[in-house]
């Protein structure tokens, strides 16, 4: 049976009209079926339509494919068929106040009250501020131990809470409790101007500034016409590779640290300062923070810029290819990072994990590839998948893809850019009107959704973060390792804490 989802491009403005309104029951049995062939979730969420809440998924095959039905105050959990709606699920009745009945594991997201004002679903009456005011998952027996770790940790890092139950040194299970900084981001994002959008996107994940910032962009372009030109295009691609440059790097020398290999760790940190400072030099910011706005880039690559950058990264790329193959082939190194943490690419596929994570365990999809957007289409994008799905496949991805990427940027350096800077304007959004993007970031697939309403205001914005899909994959990871393990499974994969939050 065909399902009734309709195949949409992304980046491109779609009539809210058109979206496909099915029964409930066609809604969910086209989804599961998507999904149950291959498919995973973009998106799945709720929003208001003329005082009715209704449901809304985008997924993805090698298309995107959406469709909406009108929601109930509950319905049977789609994941009780298929897994990859299990998160998704929790959100939509934290923040809509609508249950997924049956669902395996109905627990709180990032513990704040519904958007509709409904009793909440899961008997929380936010009294106490304490995300972690609940039942934990328990193991019994008298040789069953709790390790409390966080919320707050030491260093400069954000809140979260990881709960281990182990048997001696063996880790049963990891609960990972997030949402201690909620900031109510796409509320933020809902009522404000399309000049502060960007401002907001781009803060979203302080590491994934130009991944959250180009969705943003590309969003806007789409729902007021705007379009940017070559030149821009082709530095928004630089912008985001440098951003995986930079981020990559830091992750393999954290590994470094990690494993005790002091001198690609120190070496790794000095070279990932030299990549933030190539968006330093490009935009003065290191993070990329203020480049990518509605329309195109608000700084150019002149000439002079061309050929510093140009310089340094002759300069860098055989420092980085040494030190890449010094910490790959060092056999202590090899030692600690074979088979420690692996994910099968079954669990990774019933997890939906994306990016290296994902990658890492066999599931080749990179939105570069697959969904190609700025530059991306011109661009051979090697797949990068590995079977492993442990600590040495997931760096093994990064140091592919860091070689890869410096491939890239050198490439898109090696004539004039030639674009005209925009400013941070003020745009008018096409009523009634839905729009879908999606980028890989660093951690994987970045993915914002936009509904405007009669007048051209801010419906729903939705915003997904690679690591919403991700942390629990650090959670398998730990199944069956030696809780002394669990530093270093969460260097490789790293994941947002505010990403996550919103």
């Amino acid at each position: 049976m065909e399902t009734k989802f309709l195949e949409i491009s992304h980046s491109t403005l779609l009539a809210r009209e058109d979206l496909p309104l099915l029964s409930f029951e066609d809604f969910r049995e086209g989804a599961c079926r998507i999904v149950e062939k291959g498919g995973q979730v973009v998106h799945f969420f709720a929003f208001m339509e003329k005082e009715r809440p209704r449901l809304l998924a985008v997924l993805r095959t090698d298309r995107l494919l959406v469709a909406s039905c009108e929601a109930e105050e509950s319905y049977p959990a789609l994941t009780l068929r298929c897994e990859p709606f299990h998160l998704f699920e929790r959100e939509i009745a934290e923040q809509a106040g609508i249950r997924p009945e049956g669902h395996p594991w109905l627990k709180m997201v990032r513990y704040h009250a519904n958007e509709r004002g409904l009793a909440d679903v899961f008997g929380n009456d936010y009294r106490e501020d304490i995300p972690g005011n609940y039942p934990y998952y328990r193991v019994e027996g008298e040789e069953i131990h709790e390790v409390a770790v966080g919320p707050v940790h030491a260093g400069v890092i954000e809140p979260g809470h990881f709960r281990f139950n182990c048997i001696g040194e063996r880790v049963l299970n990891l609960e990972i409790q997030l949402g201690y900084q909620h900031r109510g981001v796409e509320a933020l994002l809902k009522g404000a101007s399309s000049r502060r959008l960007s401002l907001l996107a781009e803060s979203i994940a302080g590491d994934t500034s130009v991944g959250h910032g180009l969705c943003c962009a590309q969003a806007v372009e789409a729902l007021s016409g705007l379009t940017p030109d070559e030149g821009a295009r082709v530095i928004r691609t630089v912008a985001l590779e440098f951003e995986r440059l930079a981020n990559h790097i830091g992750d393999l020398g954290a590994l470094s640290g990690d494993v005790a290999f002091l001198p690609p760790a120190s070496y790794f940190g000095r070279l990932r300062g030299d990549f933030l400072n190539l968006s330093l030099l490009v935009c003065g910011n290191r993070f990329g923070k203020g480049l990518v706005r509605p329309g195109g880039v608000r700084f150019a690559i002149t000439d002079e810029i061309r050929k510093e950058l140009n310089r340094r990264l002759g300069e860098l790329a055989p420092q980085v290819s040494h030190v890449i193959r010094l910490l790959l082939t060092t056999p202590s190194v090899q030692a600690r990072f074979d088979h420690c943490g692996a994910v099968s690419q079954e669990d990774a596929r019933k997890l939906g994990l994306v990016g290296p994570a994902g990658r890492a365990c066999g599931l080749a999809y990179d939105a570069r590839r697959v969904f190609p957007t700025e530059h991306y289409g011109r661009i051979d994008i090697p797949e990068n998948a590995k079977t492993g799905g442990d600590v040495h496949a997931r760096a093994m991805v990064r140091a592919e893809e860091i070689l890869q990427s410096l491939d890239m940027v050198k490439a898109l350096l090696n004539g004039p850019i030639v674009t005209r800077c925009v400013e941070n304007g003020d745009h008018a959004l096409t009523p009634s009107s839905f729009v879908v993007t999606l980028n890989e970031a660093w951690r994987g697939e970045v993915s914002h959704c936009i509904l405007t309403d009669e007048r051209g205001g801010i419906l729903r914005y939705k915003v997904k973060d690679p690591s919403f899909h991700n942390w629990n994959g650090l959670s398998m990871a730990l199944r069956n390792t030696e809780i002394s393990d669990f530093p270093l499974n969460n260097k490789s994969f790293n994941l947002s804490y505010c990403g996550f939050d919103l």
